[in-house]
């Protein structure tokens, strides 16, 4: 079984994590009354990548997914981060 897209329910917005041809691409999904509805790319997350650049777009995503703290970092633990990171990498096909 193949996944392909999955939202994930953020803070703000509803976070919208798609496979591509090279991983995957993590984009904000917003609406607005005046623009309809649109996509805003947080990441793009390679199959080809290092563990340790993927963490760090995943600490991006996770921002979105849980919020910040006063320091303007994601207002998770560590392993809050690696979940999303899972879930990211579970679609990608790393």
């Amino acid at each position: 079984m193949n996944i392909k897209t999955i939202v994930i329910e953020g803070v703000e917005a509803d976070i919208k994590i798609a496979r591509t041809d090279a991983g995957a691409t993590v984009s904000v999904e917003r609406f607005s009354r005046s623009a309809g509805r649109h996509d805003q790319v947080l990441a793009e997350f390679g199959r080809d990548e290092s563990r340790e650049a993927r963490y760090a777009k995943a600490c991006v995503v996770a921002m979105h997914v849980y919020g910040t703290d006063r320091r303007g970092r994601p207002a998770a633990t560590n392993s809050m981060v690696h979940d999303v990171m899972n879930e990211i990498e579970r679609i990608a096909g790393c």
